[in-house]
């Protein structure tokens, strides 16, 4: 069974390069996303409007979604591996698959890119608000540009090599945990009138889970940078002065060394919801950003990932070799 799961890893991140997230195809993800948002509409009816109620409420949601995210998935491989185990197999690689956003981000971001090499800055905006945040309106093609790149470098983590961490260590069930996790912090992870107290739990945990991933997919992305044509020393000295520049503690890793590789400034004041949040740039303002960028981080986000499922199988290989002596 051990073995079954480590092939499952490997085939999981092999069916999101070729499948992506077909949009015909329910997602457990977009399941969570809804359950999250039932819970929460049900979960306030009882909650007062004071701190220690708010806070108390988004602690029972995340108990609540946390607790169905990973007991279904354990439940339901458990029970195969146990009963028809090569049907376990087939359902945890497709569980692996379904965890993994690497060609969905990289889908996404190129729609941004066709609408802006075509001209069309209306298209690029409606195309990278469905990626983003901010708000996307009034952005012109600098900044639709930024936001694009910006959302690939902060998301090779989220959304590739901090859940392939998970899965490495605690398969699907650990990876559906930090997805979980991570789609309640997208959803009310905010610091606004709604979501100040309610979402704190949400947001704390998120940046907890993804300490460690954060730091680890920065340290892959500096090493694949020699074999994409981007600029390896710039890497490693943006990082090392820009990764705390970001109110999140993680944020920023990913972002400084893809703004190093690429020469490129990133980050800044953005809009949320109709409020301008001053934030820090990142990077050097040593050339203006293009189209080309978003072509670029991509292969940065390709590349890194390729590595991230190498290094992380022969690490599991080697902790099974280790515990079977």
């Amino acid at each position: 069974m051990i073995y079954y799961s480590i092939t499952a890893f490997v085939t999981g991140y092999l069916l999101d390069l070729i499948f992506g997230d077909p949009y015909w195809l329910p997602h457990p993800i977009r399941l969570i996303g809804t359950l999250i948002s039932k819970t929460e509409k049900w979960i306030r009816r009882f909650c007062k409007n004071t701190q220690k109620s708010l806070m108390a409420g988004g602690t029972v949601l995340v108990i609540l979604i946390l607790t169905f995210s990973t007991l279904i998935p354990l439940t339901l491989l458990n029970f195969l591996y146990h009963n028809i185990p090569l049907l376990g197999f087939i359902v945890e690689s497709i569980m692996c698959y379904q965890i993994l956003a690497t060609k969905c981000l990289k889908v996404e971001s190129m729609r941004v890119y066709h609408s802006l090499v075509k001209g069309d800055l209306k298209e690029a905006r409606y195309n990278v608000s469905m990626i983003v945040g901010r708000d996307t309106a009034d952005l012109d093609e600098a900044g639709v540009t930024r936001a694009a790149v910006e959302t690939v470098a902060e998301n090779t983590s989220d959304g590739v090599i901090a859940p392939m961490i998970y899965l490495a260590i605690g398969g699907p069930v650990l990876g559906f945990f930090y997805k979980a996790v991570n789609t309640m912090d997208s959803m009310i992870g905010y610091k606004n009138e709604s979501y100040l107290y309610f979402g704190r739990v949400a947001a704390r945990l998120d940046d907890f889970v993804n300490y460690l991933p954060a730091r680890i997919s920065a340290y892959l992305m500096i090493l694949v940078c020699p074999l994409t044509g981007l600029d390896f020393k710039a890497a490693v000295r943006i990082y090392r002065r820009d990764k705390q520049n970001h109110a999140s503690p993680n944020s920023a890793q990913t972002e400084a060394v893809c703004a190093g590789a690429l020469g490129l400034q990133l980050a800044g004041d953005a809009f949320y919801f109709g409020k301008l949040y001053k934030k820090p740039t990142i990077g050097d303002d040593t050339r203006p950003i293009e189209a080309e960028d978003i072509k670029r981080v991509n292969k940065l986000l390709y590349a890194a990932s390729f590595l991230a499922v190498v290094l992380f199988t022969i690490l599991k290989l080697v902790c099974v070799v280790m515990f079977i002596k």
